[in-house]
């Protein structure tokens, strides 16, 4: 299956395109700049791409990013320090990010005649993010479906939607992920800052499957140095 796969440069999508690498035929990687404060995360997308040995395109869309205001990811709010289970972090959704990120890369992936788009939603992403969902991912294929009839038939490969972060970092272990060369940050910062909710996530994906975290968190004494300043 020729498949081109969103990525954003965490975790859990150059897992995905190390498991697409290894079990399909990976047609290359697609970014997405939207104005995100972490858009430092770009830049490990591109290291993936050179190790995997496979094109790396990044889109721009900060305009449509500017329009999606409100949120802590685009906008001058704070990111959250928690758990993603936590009501706070609606603040990080932007609306309808997944919907206009995987439309575009449809159309990409058709133009390129490429039989799936994976991307890398799963279960952990349930709660806070509605276009994480089963239903979306359904609801969205059969909008494709319709949108190319007659011109391409493409699959929207969601492998991990119903697994939680731990079972990627296992996946993403028997697939040769370095996950030292992935950011997952919200704050967008010199080291992760292991409080806001993508990195609790991620120290508890590492904790929960026992494989070691190799990632570099900023400790205590940091945080409190900065917030002095």
């Amino acid at each position: 299956m020729k498949t081109l796969v969103v990525c954003s440069g965490g975790l859990d999508s150059i897992s995905l395109a190390h498991k697409v690498a290894a079990e399909h035929e990976l047609a290359g990687l697609l970014s997405f700049d939207y104005g995100q404060r972490h858009s430092k995360e770009l830049a490990f997308a591109g290291l993936c791409a050179e190790r995997l040995n496979v094109p790396h395109r990044i889109i721009d869309i900060r305009e449509i990013g500017r329009g999606l205001s409100g949120s802590a990811l685009t906008d001058n709010v704070e990111v959250p320090d928690g758990h993603y289970a936590e009501d706070m972090m609606k603040v990080t959704v932007v609306p309808n990010r997944n919907a206009i990120m995987l439309a575009i890369a449809f159309g990409f992936a058709a133009a390129r005649k490429s039989e799936a788009v994976a991307t890398a939603v799963h279960g952990g992403d349930h709660f806070i993010y509605p276009d994480c969902r089963p239903p979306f991912i359904d609801a969205f294929q059969m909008m494709q479906d319709r949108a190319l009839e007659g011109y391409a038939n493409i699959r929207l490969y969601t492998p991990y939607v119903n697994l939680t972060k731990a079972d990627i970092v296992e996946d993403g272990a028997r697939h040769g992920t370095p996950f030292a060369e992935t950011w997952s940050c919200y704050k967008g910062g010199k080291r992760h800052c292991g409080r806001c909710g993508t990195c609790v996530e991620r120290r508890e994906a590492f904790h929960l499957c026992g494989h070691p975290d190799p990632t570099d968190y900023e400790d205590w004494l940091d945080a409190l140095r900065r917030r002095s300043v």
